[in-house]
């Protein structure tokens, strides 16, 4: 595929992210419906139109190409091409008027990230990436930082909503590397913790649990920045992986060698 394409598919993703984006401000503070998908798992009546303002936009300019999304169930024609979206990537930050939220767009071509772009509304900040071409905010090109070792790092991540009921959670994670790391950021966005890494203001991130819609986009922006993306035992990832560690890569094995310590304390009892 040319870089021609990536370009016209990149384009495509940010004015769909522009539009959601648009219509989330408008509708930020306002009074909107809001349903539960568990005990704390919130959707809203905007997650579902900045979905449908999304998806309408794609299918205008690619109609063939298959769609995954969190809010809806669409039909699969076995497209290779496939456009992965989080309308609204910080729910429950939003509907709570916490000013943290972004949509998520990604485009998997033949099942390898092509193209992506994160789109936070309240700051103006577009993130965007694509395959070998590689990742801005707001135009300017991106690096990781260099920061390094363990000890001098800011770290993001969060919870899954069932952490309260499954043992499965990230709390020994968490303070495992709270008492190691210079810090720990937890926002409540995945895909902006991984626009922010690929920006240098975050050095690694790690969690579990998360849909391929969180991390589409900003495993990507992490890649073209120069990071490095694992899975916890630090094989190769991909994103329908629930376990992801993403770092600087100055970092990473010290990140992958504390989450493997807290693995063996845990079956050791």
């Amino acid at each position: 595929m040319s870089s021609r394409s990536y370009h016209a598919y990149l384009q495509a993703a940010v004015e769909a992210a522009r539009i959601a984006g648009r219509y989330q401000k408008s509708r930020f503070t306002s009074s909107f419906d809001i349903e539960m998908k568990g005990d704390k798992n919130l959707v809203t009546e905007v997650d579902k139109e900045s979905e449908r303002l999304i998806v309408e936009h794609l299918r205008t300019h690619f109609p063939d190409h298959d769609i995954v999304a969190e809010e809806g169930d669409y039909l699969q024609s076995g497209s290779p091409c496939r456009w992965i979206i989080d309308p609204v990537d910080g729910t429950t930050n939003y509907a709570h008027g916490y000013p943290w939220f972004c949509s998520s767009i990604a485009l998997e071509e033949d099942r390898e990230l092509v193209a992506g772009a994160i789109y936070n509304p309240v700051y103006d900040e577009l993130f965007t990436a694509s395959k070998d071409g590689g990742a801005f905010l707001n135009g300017n090109r991106l690096s990781v930082s260099v920061r390094t070792p363990l000890s001098n790092a800011l770290l993001a991540t969060g919870f899954p909503y069932d952490c309260a009921t499954d043992p499965a959670n990230n709390f020994a994670h968490f303070i495992a590397f709270q008492k190691q790391a210079r810090g720990i950021r937890r926002a409540g966005a995945a895909a902006l913790d991984l626009a922010y890494l690929a920006a240098g203001r975050l050095d690694g991130f790690w969690e579990l649990k998360l849909k391929a819609w969180d991390v589409a986009a900003g495993v990507l922006l992490v890649r073209e920045a120069g990071g490095l993306v694992t899975t916890f035992d630090g094989s190769a990832y991909d994103i329908y992986n629930d376990r992801i560690v993403a770092s600087n890569g100055l970092i990473q094995d010290e990140m992958v060698a504390m989450l493997a310590s807290i693995h063996s304390a845990a079956a050791n009892g």
